[in-house]
């Protein structure tokens, strides 16, 4: 049997689900994540009428959703009971919960199918484009929250020995090494939307800023910069251009423009490299 999967992973299809039931019209909307290779359990249901397919433990290659998990790709039936193009092992369920219309979409992160997401109407009708496009788009809505949670983990799981390892005398090497860690978990902070993660994530940038020892109370005054401004010192203390911060930040070359000059304001700071040192001897970045 299947283990249970993370449920802050979860967190991310419940929203999904409920956005494409908002915005498509379709009356029920349910899906789940994978807990191994070859199975789904469904555990999260938006408009369900009865709990007959919560906690369905589907099959790769099973039903609707196992074609699309066992495929990876999209598939939908005109009528779920009758159709010919999908095995019938779960039509108990889908009977019960009246379902007739229905279309399966996978998540995929990095080749790999992480969950399955289904949208389905009571009548034997065929789903238009609007409303598969509408299922395919709540699913990458979650690949891709899913893809940023596994950044932060692997960069978190990376980061941790950092925090305590390298010192001021550190090899230039090692610090270069902290410096790009904290500036990537930086960037991907405003795109976690677990508090908690974020928390973890945030407090970890904390611990690599102050990691260097550089700051002393005598020689660095308090500097309180915004999170988007020490975000756009970070990639400047990487080499960036504003364009690339940008880029790396999701925001425009002027917003990028905007944060930088009001950073060195509070810094006191004329010139980009100024602005990184003084920010490094504030504590702000490692």
């Amino acid at each position: 049997m299947p283990e249970p999967v993370d449920a802050a992973d979860a967190v991310e299809m419940r929203t999904a689900l409920a956005g494409l039931r908002r915005t498509s019209g379709l009356p029920v909307v349910f899906g789940g994540l994978l807990a191994d290779a070859r199975h789904a359990r469904i555990g999260e249901l938006n408009g369900a009428q009865t709990s007959a397919l919560r906690g369905l433990v589907i099959s790769a290659g099973s039903g609707l959703g196992g074609k699309a998990i066992a495929l990876a790709r999209p598939c939908a039936v005109t009528d779920y009971p009758v159709s010919r193009h999908i095995s019938h092992e779960y039509d108990t369920a889908v009977a019960a919960e009246g379902l007739r219309s229905v279309v399966a979409v996978p998540v995929v992160v990095r080749r790999s199918v992480r969950g399955v997401l289904y949208g389905a109407l009571r009548t034997p009708v065929t789903l238009g484009d609007r409303t598969f496009d509408a299922a395919v788009a709540a699913a990458r809505d979650v690949e891709q929250a899913l893809a940023v949670r596994d950044e932060v983990r692997e960069l978190l799981a990376l980061t941790r020995d950092q925090v305590a390892a390298p010192g001021p005398g550190a090899a230039p090497g090692v610090w270069e090494d902290v410096r790009e860690a904290h500036r990537e978990l930086r960037a991907l902070a405003p795109r976690v939307a677990d508090p908690a993660l974020r928390d973890e994530l945030l407090a970890v940038c904390g611990r690599l800023a102050s990691a260097s020892g550089a700051r002393t109370p005598a020689a660095a005054p308090q500097v309180r910069l915004a999170p988007r401004e020490v975000d756009v010192v970070a990639c400047v203390a990487a080499g960036a251009t504003n364009a690339a911060a940008a880029r790396q930040l999701g925001l425009r070359p002027e917003t990028v423009k905007g944060y930088l000059r009001s950073a060195m304001r509070k810094l006191g700071a004329h010139t980009r490299l100024e602005a990184v040192v003084a920010a490094r001897r504030a504590g702000l970045l490692p």
